[in-house]
């Protein structure tokens, strides 16, 4: 027998009623797709950066919120938020699976068409670099051809990152985070700083006694983990797809993103466990 939901009271029609494709406004996002070749695998490359890009801005969503509830020392609701940007970064982690299916030889159909446009240039990306603390202030310069989105970088950087509002917390509970650490040049990148390392060396050594702080700490290890597998994983897709071949942005492929393995951004907490 054939099942009629409406028996059960579900609505069928939508002509004066909201349907799910107009609160997710679906018919904008599936007709966002525009290939520029005829390569059957140009429509997989765009989908997964797309899509990429809704994850990346849920994570600065959420990153922006939990920054927030930090300053307005509401940790315990911060925590929640930095634990859903991990789970996001697992998500996109997933996706370079979904692209490694594409061979080089399927890469090579449409790479032409993308002409000098390339993922270091996602403007999103760098906001959340950004957010985080790993403030390098040339990767401006892609973005200089679009004044809104300088608009938002330069915000950014006017802003203490993630990490800067955390030392702010701790120093607030009365931990012994440095003036010269809470009042630097918020424009510049983080830089270990062995001070701040003792704080933290603190922290871990007596965590029932600063367990806040030790919490903070270990969700942000567990965010810049799942940061360090999407980079290590984009390394090894484009190898994988286009070997040691220039980005189709410029860079020196390969050698660009496994120079931007090496950046830490919260390098106290992991030089800590050498500590204890």
């Amino acid at each position: 027998m054939t099942y009629d939901p409406s028996k059960d009271g579900a609505q069928m029609d939508f002509r004066q009623r909201m349907s799910y494709g107009d609160y997710l406004q679906i018919d904008k996002i599936l007709s966002a797709q525009h290939p520029l070749s005829s390569a059957h695998d140009e429509m997989l490359f765009i989908i997964q950066h797309q899509t990429s890009e809704l994850w990346m801005k849920l994570a600065l969503y959420e990153l922006n919120a939990a920054r927030q509830m930090i300053a307005a020392d509401r940790t315990a609701e911060a925590l929640k938020m930095l634990a859903r940007v991990s789970r996001i970064f697992e998500q996109l982690n997933s996706a370079w699976d979904v692209l490694r299916t594409m061979t080089p030889s399927e890469y090579t159909q449409f790479r032409d068409a993308l002409g000098q446009s390339s993922g270091f240039q996602s403007w999103q990306y760098r906001l959340i670099e950004y957010a985080v603390g790993n403030r390098n202030l040339a990767m401006l310069k892609p973005h200089a051809h679009c004044p809104d989105i300088m608009e938002m970088l330069e915000a950014e950087l006017a802003r203490p990152s993630l990490y800067d509002e955390v030392l702010r917390r701790l120093a607030r509970t009365g931990l012994a985070v440095p003036e010269a650490v809470l009042n630097r040049d918020l424009r510049q990148a983080w830089q270990l700083d062995q001070d701040v390392l003792a704080v933290w060396t603190k922290v871990y050594q007596d965590p029932s006694r600063y367990w806040e702080a030790y919490e903070v700490a270990e969700k942000l290890v567990d965010f810049e983990d799942y940061f360090r597998r999407w980079r290590f994983n984009h390394v090894t897709t484009v190898e994988r797809v286009i070997g040691f071949k220039r980005g189709t942005g410029g860079t020196g492929g390969i050698s660009y993103l496994k120079r931007m393995l090496e950046v830490e951004l919260f390098p106290e907490l992991w030089r800590v466990r050498t500590e204890l």
